[in-house]
C-alpha cells in the first residue's frame, strides 16, 4: 500500500497513514500495530511473535506464538482456547467449562462441581461432587461407583455389586440372587 503520510516521534515510534485509510505504528522494540480503515479493526504484532486482534464487534483474538495457542474472547464473555495439539476449551460466562480433547472426548465441568465426559465410543461418565461416579456404556450397561461399592447393571436386568469389603452380590434378571465372600466362596445362592 502507498504511504500518504509518515511521522517519526522522538521515542523512536514511527506512524504511517496509508492511502487506503489504514494506520500503521512501528515501535522501537519491534512491535507494530495496524488500525484498519474502519478504525475498529486493530492488529498488534508483538516482538515475540504474539498477535492480538480486536475485531469491530469487540471480539479479541490473541495468538501466543511460543505455545501455538489461540485465545478468543467474545463480547458476550465466552472464551475459547485452541491449543496446538487440537484441544479446545470453552469457558462460559456462567463458569461452565467444556473441553474437547484431541481424541474427541468432550468433558463438561459444571459450576456445582459435577463433571461429565462423553467418550468417542459414546460412553458417558458422570462424576458428582461427592466423588461418586456413573458410567453409561454404549452397550446398555451402566456402572455406579461410590465409596461403599461398585455396581454394574446389565440390559437383561442383572445387577452385580462388589462391596469395599470384597463381598460380591449378583442379582439376576430371573430373580436369582448369589452372594460370595471376599475370597469368592458362595455364601448364598437362591437358585430358582
Amino acid at each position: 500500500e502507498e504511504i500518504e503520510r509518515e511521522t517519526a516521534y522522538p521515542d523512536g515510534k514511527v506512524e504511517q497513514v496509508l492511502k487506503n485509510g489504514c494506520h500503521l505504528v512501528f515501535f522501537p522494540n519491534g512491535t507494530w500495530k495496524k488500525v484498519g480503515s474502519d478504525g475498529k479493526t486493530v492488529t498488534i504484532t508483538f516482538f515475540n511473535g504474539d498477535v492480538k486482534q480486536i475485531m469491530p464487534d469487540q471480539t479479541v483474538i490473541y495468538y501466543y506464538a511460543d505455545a501455538k495457542t489461540t485465545h478468543t474472547t467474545y463480547s458476550d464473555g465466552l472464551e475459547v482456547l485452541q491449543f496446538s495439539n487440537g484441544q479446545i476449551e470453552k469457558h462460559y460466562p456462567d463458569g461452565k467449562k467444556e473441553i474437547t480433547f484431541p481424541d474427541q472426548t468432550i468433558k463438561n465441568l459444571f459450576t456445582d462441581g459435577q463433571e461429565e465426559s462423553i467418550l468417542p465410543d459414546g460412553t458417558i461418565v458422570r462424576v458428582q461432587p461427592d466423588g461418586s461416579k456413573t458410567i453409561e456404556f454404549n452397550n446398555g450397561q451402566r456402572e455406579l461407583h461410590t465409596s461403599q461399592f461398585k455396581r454394574r447393571e446389565y440390559p437383561d436386568g442383572s445387577v452385580k455389586t462388589v462391596y469395599m469389603n470384597g463381598q460380591q452380590e449378583t442379582k439376576y434378571g430371573s430373580g436369582r440372587v448369589r452372594v460370595k465372600d471376599k475370597d469368592g466362596n458362595i455364601i448364598m445362592d437362591t437358585k430358582l
